[in-house]
C-alpha cells in the first residue's frame, strides 16, 4: 500500500500551491482546487479502508503494516526517530473520518466562504490542517506524532484566527495556542521519560509486551516512573482534547469561521487525545492508576461541560460545550477499560466514528442558521423549520443521535460507552447516564429555540442555504442514519480479535427514557413561548449565573496570571531584569564608552604626540630607575 504515501503528499502539496499561488488565482479556482485535492485523497483513504479490513486475518487479527518508513535521525542503536505511515484499524478508521469530515468542509466552505477576503489563504489552511491530522494519525512513533502534533496546533492557530482583523478572534487564536502549548510541554516532558527508559519511540515495540518494565522500581514523590511518563503524555491529550481545566480554549475557538469549527473542533483535532490514549492504550493498561486518572477527568469534564451547556445562548459555544462533553465520554469508555476487557475501548473508538459526523452535521447546520440570520444568539432566531426545511430536518437528525435516541448511529455508541461503564462500577455508569440525559436536554432546547419558538424579528426573510452547502448536511445527516448499523467491533477492539456488538437492553432502555425525559422537559420549557424557562433561571439564580459564567473558569485563570504570576513573578523578574541584569550591561558600556573617550589622544595620528608621549615615558622610567 505505498500509494498511502499519497494521502500525506497532496494535501501538502495543495497548502503550497495555495498558499504561494493562491492570491493569483480567482475564488473560484481556489476553493475547486483545494476541494479536489481532498476528493482524491479521499478517495485513497476509502481506497486504503477497503483493502486493508478486506485482507485475510492473521490469527484472527488484521495485520499491522508500515508501508513506507525511512529512518530520520539515530541515537543509539534502538533509539531512533522514523517518518512512515502505520497502518492499524483505529489509523484506517482514522483517515475515513478525517478525510471525509473535511471534504465535507470543503465543499461547504465553497458557499459559506464566498466573497470573503482571504478565500485562498483560508483553503491553504484547511490543506495544512488536514496534511497535519492525517501525519498525526498515521505517525509510526511518538515522535512522529509529536511533531505533527504541533502541526496540528499551528493548523489551528491560524485558521482560529482567519479574521485577524477582529480582536476577539486573535485572542481566541492566541489562548488556543497558549493553554495547547502548555499541555504539550507535559506530552514532550513524557516522551523524553518513556523513552528514555524503554529506549524506544516506535509504536510497535511500545505496545507489544511489557514496555514499563524497565521503570520498575524507579519513583518520584511516591509515584512510579510508568505513572509520570504516562500522565504527562495524557496532559497533553487533555490539553488537545478540552478537557478540564485545560479545556477554556475551546469555546473561545468559535470565533474562526464555523466551517473551520465543523473540522477542527468537532471531528478532527479534538479527538486527537481520544486517539493518543487509544493508540498507547496496551501501555496505558501497565498503569490502571492513570486510566484511573482518565474516567475521572473525563467524568467530571463531562458533566461540567453538559451543565454549561444547558444555559448559554450562542449556537456554536453550545456545540462547543457539547464537543467537550462527547470527546470526554469516549476518554471515560477508555479509562474504564482494561487489557482483558476491551468493551469501552471499542467503544470510545466507536463513538468518536458516529459523534464526527453528527458533530460535525451540527456545526455545518449552525453555519447554514448563522448565514441566514447573521447572528449566533438564539434570541436571534426561532420559527426557522418554515423557512430552512433542510437545516431544520438535518439538525433535528443530529440532534436525535447526539440524544441517543434509536435508530440513530449515536444511540448505538453511546448504549457501548454506558454499558461498559457500567461493567467498570455502578456509579460510573449512573453518572454518565445522568450527562447522557443533561445531553439531550441541552441539544433539544438549543433545536427548540432555533426552529421553533417565538419567530424573531430579520430585517430580511431566512432562506435555505445554497447547495454547495445543503448537500454536504444531507449527505452527513444520511451517514448518522446508518453508521450505527455498521458492526464496528469487527474491525475495531483493543486486541485486535473480533468484537459482536451486543445491544444491553437493561442499559439501553435505561439511556433511552432518560434521554426521552430531557427532550419531553425540554419540549414543555422551549417548544412554544412562555416565562417556565425565565421562572426556572430565577427559581436558580446561582446555578444559572455561576453556569452562565462557565463557573468563573476562565476568571480564575486571569486571575492566577494577571494578579499572581505578572503581579508577583514577572514584575519583580522585569525589575530586576531591567535595573541589574540591563544596569550592570549599561555599566560597562558606558565604562568602556568613558575610558575610550579619556584615552582616544593615544591614538591620534599625529606624530608630534607620540613623540612627546614617548619622552615622557622615557623620562619616567629614567626617574624610576635612578630613584630605585
Amino acid at each position: 500500500m505505498e500509494y498511502s504515501l499519497f494521502i500525506l503528499l497532496v494535501p501538502m502539496v495543495m497548502f503550497l500551491l495555495l498558499g504561494l499561488l493562491g492570491h493569483k488565482m480567482s475564488h473560484r479556482t481556489a476553493g475547486l482546487l483545494g476541494t479536489l485535492g481532498l476528493a482524491v485523497i479521499t478517495v485513497l483513504a476509502y481506497t486504503v479502508a477497503v483493502h486493508y479490513f478486506s485482507a485475510p486475518r492473521v490469527d484472527g487479527k488484521f495485520e499491522t503494516l508500515t508501508p513506507v518508513c525511512f529512518e530520520w535521525l539515530r541515537f543509539t542503536d534502538s533509539l531512533h526517530i522514523d517518518f512512515g505511515i502505520l497502518l492499524d484499524p483505529i489509523s484506517v478508521m482514522m483517515l475515513v473520518v478525517i478525510t471525509t469530515v473535511s471534504l465535507m468542509v470543503h465543499i461547504y466552505s465553497m458557499g459559506y466562504m464566498h466573497g470573503e477576503v482571504g478565500f485562498q489563504r483560508y483553503y491553504a489552511f484547511l490543506s495544512l490542517f488536514t496534511f497535519s491530522m492525517l501525519g498525526l494519525v498515521v505517525a509510526t512513533n511518538i515522535f512522529q506524532m509529536y511533531i505533527f502534533w504541533e502541526l496540528v496546533g499551528a493548523s489551528s492557530y491560524l485558521l482560529i484566527g482567519f479574521y485577524y482583523t477582529k480582536p476577539s478572534a486573535i485572542s481566541a487564536s492566541k489562548k488556543a495556542f497558549i493553554v495547547t502549548r502548555f499541555a504539550d510541554l507535559g506530552f514532550l516532558v513524557g516522551i523524553l521519560l518513556l523513552s528514555f527508559f524503554t529506549q524506544t519511540f516506535d509504536f510497535g515495540t511500545l505496545t507489544e509486551g511489557n514496555a514499563l518494565a524497565s521503570m520498575a522500581g524507579k519513583t518520584f514523590m511516591g509515584l512510579s516512573a510508568g505513572v509520570w511518563a504516562m500522565s504527562l503524555i495524557f496532559m497533553g491529550g487533555a490539553g488537545k482534547s478540552a478537557m478540564f481545566p485545560l479545556h477554556i480554549w475551546l469555546p473561545d475557538a468559535m470565533e474562526g469561521p464555523t466551517p473551520v469549527s465543523a473540522l477542527i473542533h468537532a471531528a478532527t483535532m479534538v479527538v486527537a487525545g481520544v486517539y493518543l490514549v487509544a493508540r498507547l492504550f496496551p501501555v496505558y493498561c501497565q498503569v490502571p492508576e492513570v486510566l484511573d486518572l482518565i474516567t475521572c477527568v473525563g467524568a467530571f469534564t463531562a458533566l461540567y461541560a453538559a451543565v454549561v451547556a444547558c444555559v448559554q445562548t450562542d449556537i456554536k459555544r453550545v456545540l462547543a460545550f457539547s464537543t467537550i462533553s462527547q470527546i470526554a465520554f469516549m476518554l471515560v469508555a477508555l479509562g474504564v477499560s482494561s487489557a482483558d476487557h476491551g468493551l469501552g475501548y471499542m467503544a470510545s473508538m466507536f463513538h468518536l466514528f458516529t459523534h464526527a459526523m453528527f458533530k460535525a452535521l451540527l456545526f455545518l447546520g449552525a453555519g447554514a442558521i448563522i448565514h441566514a440570520v447573521h447572528s449566533n444568539e438564539m434570541s436571534h432566531m426561532g420559527g426557522l423549520r418554515k423557512y430552512m426545511p433542510v437545516t431544520h430536518i438535518t439538525f433535528l437528525i443530529a440532534c436525535l443521535a447526539i440524544a441517543g435516541i434509536p435508530p440513530f448511529s449515536g444511540f448505538f455508541s453511546k448504549d457501548e460507552i454506558l454499558a461498559a461503564a457500567f461493567d467498570k462500577s455502578t456509579f460510573w455508569g449512573v453518572w454518565m447516564t445522568v450527562v447522557a440525559g443533561l445531553t439531550a436536554f441541552y441539544m433539544f432546547r438549543l433545536y427548540f429555540n432555533i426552529f421553533w419558538g417565538k419567530e424573531a424579528e430579520h430585517d430580511h426573510t431566512p432562506h435555505e442555504a445554497p447547495k454547495t452547502m445543503s448537500l454536504p448536511l444531507i449527505f452527513l445527516a444520511v451517514v448518522t442514519c446508518v453508521a450505527g448499523f455498521i458492526p464496528f467491533g469487527e474491525f475495531v477492539t483493543s486486541n485486535g480479535l473480533a468484537y459482536h456488538i451486543h445491544i444491553e437492553m437493561s442499559v439501553a432502555v435505561t439511556s433511552v427514557i432518560v434521554a426521552l425525559a430531557g427532550i419531553a422537559l425540554a419540549t414543555w420549557l422551549y417548544k412554544n413561548p412562555n416565562e417556565k424557562p425565565d421562572r426556572m433561571a430565577a427559581s436558580m439564580s446561582g446555578l444559572y449565573k455561576w453556569a452562565y459564567h462557565r463557573f468563573y473558569i476562565d476568571e480564575v485563570y486571569i486571575f492566577i496570571t494577571h494578579k499572581i504570576i505578572f503581579n508577583c513573578i514577572s514584575t519583580p523578574i522585569a525589575w530586576f531584569d531591567r535595573h541589574v541584569v540591563d544596569g550592570t550591561m549599561n555599566m560597562f558600556a558606558w565604562l568602556t564608552q568613558t575610558v575610550s573617550f579619556r584615552i582616544r589622544k593615544l591614538q591620534s595620528g599625529q606624530l608630534q604626540s607620540y613623540a612627546w608621549i614617548f619622552l615622557m615615558g622615557a623620562l619616567v622610567i629614567a626617574l624610576l630607575v635612578i630613584c630605585l
